[in-house]
């Protein structure tokens, strides 16, 4: 069925038996990359079928370099599923952490707990807090850290869906290729690892692609007594 070169037509890269799964996990906005095994591979034996019948949607099948596949919408018939601007946050700031050479030497593994300390190193708590949780206008120290833990876990959680991270345990995170779409602003530049870290800290948070990058808030946060979202 499958040549040396891929599949000869686009119906037999259908009738693939890992084309629903992969299907479904590229339309749901999932990352696709080489820790995902055969599913990765098909997709590389079957992209030159798939490219125009994705563009048939208005969505183009985008392999990077970097060893992972997603689809971008160029249109509205597949809708967009936006990041929060905390989501956006802990996605660039895990990048941030990728580019890391520590991180290489542990195989791509960090810890929760070492996020957490990158997080407020880089905004400080204050900053921090306001920015995964945009609708609490006033800042209270003694909620602090359990706002920006359970905030943090859910980004995670997100992040995971999407096929940016694997979570490991309750302890330790396993970062993928895909979080260098956080990157991309600055991928190019001569230290993108400086470069990034500057687009954090200055909380210019964008993802890298034009058609798909703004941040949005996904107005989930309902616990703050004053309705009205903070400015700035």
């Amino acid at each position: 069925m499958v040549t040396a070169s891929g599949f000869q037509s686009l119906e037999e890269a259908i009738a693939d038996e890992h084309f629903p799964e992969v299907d479904l996990a590229l339309r749901r906005g999932r990352h696709v990359g080489r820790d995902d095994g055969t599913a990765y591979d098909y997709l590389v034996d079957a992209l030159d079928h798939l490219e125009p019948f994705y563009r048939r949607f208005g969505c183009e099948l985008v392999q990077r370099a970097d060893g992972y596949f997603y689809l971008l919408p160029s249109g509205d018939r597949l809708g967009r599923r936006q990041l929060s601007a905390g989501e956006m946050l802990v996605g660039q700031t895990l990048a941030l952490m990728y580019l890391d050479p520590a991180t290489l030497q542990h195989s791509g593994m960090v810890q929760r707990e070492t996020l957490l300390q990158r997080l407020s190193g880089l905004l400080g708590t204050e900053t921090l807090v306001r920015t995964l949780n945009p609708r609490r206008r006033k800042f209270d120290e003694r909620i602090a850290a359990e706002t920006v833990r359970t905030k943090v876990a859910e980004a995670l959680r997100r992040l995971t869906d999407l096929g940016f991270i694997d979570v490991v345990d309750d302890v330790m995170l396993r970062l993928r290729p895909a979080l260098m779409r956080f990157a991309e602003p600055v991928r190019g530049l001569s230290d993108q690892q400086a470069a990034l870290e500057r687009l954090v800290k200055s909380g210019e948070i964008v993802l890298g692609d034009a058609n798909d990058g703004d941040a949005s808030d996904d107005g989930n946060d309902t616990e703050d007594d004053d309705e009205e979202e903070a400015g700035g």
